[in-house]
């Protein structure tokens, strides 16, 4: 059995968004608050992401450039992009599920995001039907 020890849970479900402020407004009125927000830039277009929690559940809102914005809003169904689980120690994960064969998504995983306050490390598997499978570990 992989990552014995190290998995601790869910950490938090990625849903892409075509308005961010609107959907922010939307869980907040679920309860949810926000927790982090933070705009990154990996190529040419901004992402926008925000963290919402309620209670122990994090939801990451993030919207992405005008182009993959048109693609989510034409999606009637399947409008979550990922299930993240926290590990304890991102590089024995990597390790562990890269000696055990499965597809990583992420050339230059483990990658590093300045989430949180210290940021975080992940790398995404795809799992049997597609799905992606985040594995982050928030740094202290």
């Amino acid at each position: 059995m992989l990552l014995q020890g190290n998995l601790q849970g869910l950490q938090h479900l990625g849903l892409p968004v075509t308005d961010i402020e609107r959907s922010k407004a939307f869980y907040a009125q679920l309860g949810f608050t926000e927790a982090m927000r933070m705009d990154i830039q990996p190529h040419a277009d901004v992402i926008r992401v925000a963290m919402m929690q309620q209670g122990n559940f994090t939801i990451e809102l993030y919207q992405l450039g005008e182009e993959k914005r048109q693609e989510i809003a034409k999606r009637a169904d399947g409008h979550i992009d990922h299930v993240a689980l926290n590990v304890l120690d991102i590089e024995k994960a990597y390790a562990e599920i890269k000696s055990a064969g499965l597809e990583i998504l992420e050339d230059d995983a483990p990658v590093f995001l300045p989430f949180w306050e210290h940021g975080v490390k992940y790398f995404t598997v795809r799992g049997p039907d597609g799905e992606k499978v985040e594995f982050n570990q928030i740094l202290k």
